[in-house]
Formats: C-alpha cells, structure tokens, sequence
C-alpha cells in the first residue's frame, strides 16, 4: 500500500480528482479520541501503509500538536514524519491533495516527505475578506485597518507565497501595488471556499486574470474563519493539478540520504527526523578542545 498522507481534521480531505488518488487519513484530536484510540489507529495505519506522513501546521490547537508527537514518542517509530507546513487551511488541504496523489508513484517515503516543503513554495494561497481589522498573518496598514469598518469593505488578500493586500471596489486603491494579487506563472486549477462572505470574485474575477485551468469549490475548513480573523471570507487556493507535473517537479531535485536517520530526501531537511542535510558546524574551540583531549 502507499504511503499514508494524514490530516488532521476531516475538511481538509478533498475530492480526489482521479480514481487513482487514495483519500487520507484523519488524526483525530484529543477532544474526539482519547490516547490509546489514537495509538490503536496509528498503528493500524503503520500496519497498512508501513509510513505515515502528517501534515502539522502551526495554527493547530497546542494540545492537538503534543498528542501527534506524543503518539509518535509511544511508538518509538521513525516511519511517522510530522511536517510543520504554514499555509493557510485551505492551502493545506490542497497540498495534502497533492501529496496524495504522487504516494501512488515510486517516490520513497523519506523523498515524498520532504517534497512537501518543495511543493509548498507553489501554491498561491489567499481570500477575499470583509475585513482585516483583527488579520495578523500579514502586514496591515493602518488605512485598511480603518477601512475595514466600512460595511460595504472587502480586500483581496495574498498570505503566500508573498504577503499582498489590496481592497477592492471602484474607488478603491491598492494597498502594496496592484488591485489583483499577483498570480502563478504557470498551470494552476483553483479551489475556493465560501465563508459568510456574499461574492463571486474569485471565480469571476479572480480565476480569469490568473488564467486557472479550473474552477472547484469545497466547503470551507472549520480553522479557516479563526486563520483569517474574520468569517467574512472567501478563501482561495491555487496549485498545480497534474500529477505528471508534480512528478517531475520532485524528480528534478537531486537525492540524498539523510544522515541521521537513512531515509531519502530532497532538499535540505529530512520529512522524517528534521535533521539538516549538512552537519552543522563545530562551535568556536571545539575541534582544538577535542585534540588537547586526545592528546595530539
């Protein structure tokens, strides 16, 4: 069986978009599942799939976040991979979409837990909010600060890769340059969500400027109104759709193996143990306090 790709609530699973992409696992947190259910499931997914790669962002709940490593600290396994990924919630699903569907190619565990970071930087995660007054994730200015009591507000918001705020509407100008948050320079599909926000910007405005492939809409995920600090949103999500573009994306990076723990990786951190790929150089005297040691 291949790889398991986890999440850790039920909306961040979306549709497969093939019959060949398996779905994901969901790590219930503690408030749905006490410990020894959560190791009983683990290890029944370790069972199945033989490694397990979660995706950990770090607006989870904390106690959520310490009953994932406590799991893997029980298990004493090193086939359970926690990825800390910082992207909004709807981007997070997409990637673990994404990840799905390349655990039915050859890629190892150790090389497509390390694509994540990789496939990350290209996705262009953002919403159409009502307001920014309480939005932290990115800069605000004190004018969209002040415009955001206005009923009748809303701002087009980029979170990644590169923060971008703007507000929309006729007289509207734009906060950091252009009205439109700048899009991808290559295929992308777009997935949306509607929160208690009444608009059809990003699919009537939005998808076409950036020259999308596709249009989906999903139910929005339950950390996404806490995320954007408001529910007057609109949250979209482009990325690259095709499997066979995906492949050769991570295909194209040069492989190593981590030397902590064995596993193939891309990049420069293992998915698995977080260890660098280089080893970190000696601090100031240590290599001459270790000859004075040894007498040599």
């Amino acid at each position: 069986m291949p790889t398991a790709i986890a999440v850790t609530s039920a909306d961040l699973v979306l549709p497969a978009p093939d019959r060949h992409t398996p779905g994901a696992a969901v790590l219930r947190p503690p408030g749905e599942a006490g410990l020894e259910a959560a190791l009983a499931e683990t290890t029944a997914l370790l069972e199945r799939h033989g490694h397990l790669v979660a995706l950990v962002p770090p607006w989870l709940p904390p106690a959520t976040v310490r009953r994932l490593h406590t799991v893997r600290a029980i298990l004493e396994t090193d086939r359970i991979a926690l990825l800390d990924i910082d992207l909004p919630p709807l981007g997070t699903a997409v990637l673990a979409r994404q990840l799905r569907q390349l655990t039915v190619s050859d890629f190892s565990p150790g090389v497509l837990a390390s694509a994540a970071r990789l496939l990350s930087h290209y996705i262009y995660a953002g919403a159409l909010l009502g307001s920014v007054a309480k939005l932290d994730r990115i800069p605000v200015g004190l004018k969209a600060h002040a415009r955001s009591w206005s009923p009748s507000a809303q701002f087009a918001v980029l979170a990644h890769p590169q923060p971008h705020l703007a507000r929309l509407g006729a007289a509207a100008a734009p906060a950091h340059g252009g009205v439109l948050p700048p899009g991808p320079a290559f295929a992308t599909h777009l997935t949306f969500a509607r929160g208690q926000l009444s608009s059809d910007w990003v699919a009537a405005e939005l998808a076409p400027a950036w020259k999308v492939q596709g249009v989906m809409e999903n139910p929005l995920p339950a950390d996404s109104a806490r995320w954007w600090a408001t529910p007057k949103l609109v949250e979209f999500a482009a990325a690259i759709p095709d499997v066979s573009v995906l492949y050769q994306l991570v295909a194209s990076v040069r492989r190593e193996q981590c030397r902590w723990c064995g596993f193939e990786l891309i990049g420069d951190r293992c998915g698995f143990c977080a260890a660098p790929l280089a080893a970190p150089p000696p601090e100031d005297g240590a290599a001459p306090r270790a000859r004075a040691a040894t007498g040599s």
